[in-house]
C-alpha cells in the first residue's frame, strides 16, 4: 500500500479530525495503515452513524468508555460530557453514568479479596504444620 493516501480515502478519520473528535494517540496507527484506521473508525462509529441509538445514549456510552478505569481518557470524557449536555442530558444522568462505570474497578477487589483469604489460610496451615512437626 502506498504511503500517500488521499483525504477522500479516509473520510471518517478526516471528519473526526475536522470536528475535534480525533484522539492524537491514534495518529501513529493512522499513519502506519490509513485504510485499517478508517475501517476501525467506521466500526467504532457505526453505532452512532446507524441511528439505532439516540445521540444522547451514544454519548452516555462514550462517557462510560472514556471514564472507565481501563481507559481514563479525560479529553474524550470532557468532549462527550459536553456533547451530552448539548443534547439535553441532565447532570443527574451523567452522574449516573459515571457512578455505573465506577464499579468496574471493584473487580480488582472482588478478585483480590478471596485470593487474600486463601493465601492467609495457606500460611496459617503451614504455620500449624510447622508447630505440629515440632511437637
Amino acid at each position: 500500500m502506498s504511503n500517500e493516501t488521499s483525504a477522500s480515502a479516509t473520510p471518517i478519520c478526516d471528519q473526526l479530525r475536522a470536528n475535534g473528535n480525533w484522539n492524537p494517540a491514534w495518529d501513529a496507527f493512522a499513519e502506519l495503515d490509513p485504510a485499517w484506521a478508517e475501517k476501525f473508525m467506521a466500526m467504532g462509529m457505526h453505532p452512532m452513524l446507524s441511528g439505532v441509538l439516540e445521540p444522547k445514549v451514544f454519548e452516555f456510552l462514550a462517557i462510560a468508555v472514556d471514564a472507565s478505569c481501563t481507559h481514563m481518557y479525560a479529553p474524550g470524557t470532557r468532549r462527550h460530557i459536553r456533547r451530552a449536555l448539548e443534547l439535553g442530558a441532565t447532570k443527574e444522568e451523567i452522574a449516573a453514568v459515571l457512578q455505573a462505570v465506577s464499579v468496574l474497578g471493584i473487580h480488582s477487589s472482588s478478585l483480590g479479596a478471596p485470593i487474600l483469604w486463601e493465601e492467609l489460610a495457606a500460611i496459617e496451615s503451614m504455620k500449624a504444620a510447622v508447630v505440629d512437626a515440632a511437637v
